[in-house]
């Protein structure tokens, strides 16, 4: 790409899972479910590069098909179950920067989990992270049940102090909103992550707000086959 934008995307998408098996080469409204994500990020147009971080030569082909980058193969010791999201997008990071000289600020964790991300919702963020001059942009959105109507359980499963007397007596509408994260956009600083190591910066982060239909975060057969749902509406409204 010929793009000289501050920002590069990573696409973290190994080869295993242990939920659903293959998820991201499995079809999904009509192509790979790593394919949404690719396309969204090329047609965003705010990358410089587009860049696969995988240990399967499956998903490796199938990025280059959709137009992505897969200048590295990510080792077998960055992609286990166990590995911490920061480790594989460090050594991305390395990889394409040693001994280059290059103009990227920004670097963005772009899940194929999230195949309703848009490229919309990424220009948008984008437009965050420039109006607030921010170090790093989180999507969240808005959490479908207030926290303060949840509570852990002890063994015998007494409700005894479950929810707070106040809460109880609050209508649900005047609770206050919270917000969570979504995995669907992570930008953040590429010296501050290297410095501190992951992509929750002590400063300087902002969220960018999406819309709950939008946030589907795919871990199991039941999220699938809703995103699907959804992806295959969008698709038939153009």
């Amino acid at each position: 790409m010929n793009n000289p934008s501050p920002y590069i995307a990573i696409i973290p998408a190994r080869g295993g899972s242990k939920r659903l098996p293959g998820k991201n080469v499995m079809m999904i409204a009509g192509k790979p479910l790593i394919g949404w994500t690719i396309e969204a990020a090329l047609e965003s147009k705010v990358f410089s590069r587009v860049v696969v971080s995988t240990d399967s030569w499956e998903i490796a082909v199938l990025a280059a098909q959709f137009g992505a980058e897969v200048p590295f193969m990510r080792p077998e010791e960055l992609a286990r179950d166990d590995t911490p999201s920061i480790d594989f997008l460090i050594h991305a990071a390395n990889e394409l920067m040693a001994g280059k000289q290059n103009h990227w600020t920004h670097l963005a964790c772009l899940q194929p989990t999230s195949p309703l991300r848009s490229a919309v919702n990424i220009r948008e963020a984008v437009k965050l992270l420039d109006e607030k001059q921010a170090d790093a942009v989180i999507s969240v959105c808005k959490s479908e049940h207030s926290p303060l109507w949840s509570n852990t359980l002890p063994g015998t499963l007494s409700l005894d102090g479950f929810i707070p007397e106040a809460v109880q007596k609050t209508p649900s509408q005047q609770l206050p909103a919270y917000y969570r994260l979504n995995g669907a956009l992570y930008f953040c600083s590429i010296p501050r992550m290297m410095e501190e190591k992951t992509l929750f910066l002590k400063s300087g982060a902002y969220a960018y707000v999406m819309s709950r239909k939008d946030s589907i975060d795919i871990d199991d057969q039941v999220d699938f086959d809703l995103a699907g749902l959804y992806l295959a509406q969008r698709e038939s409204q153009g």
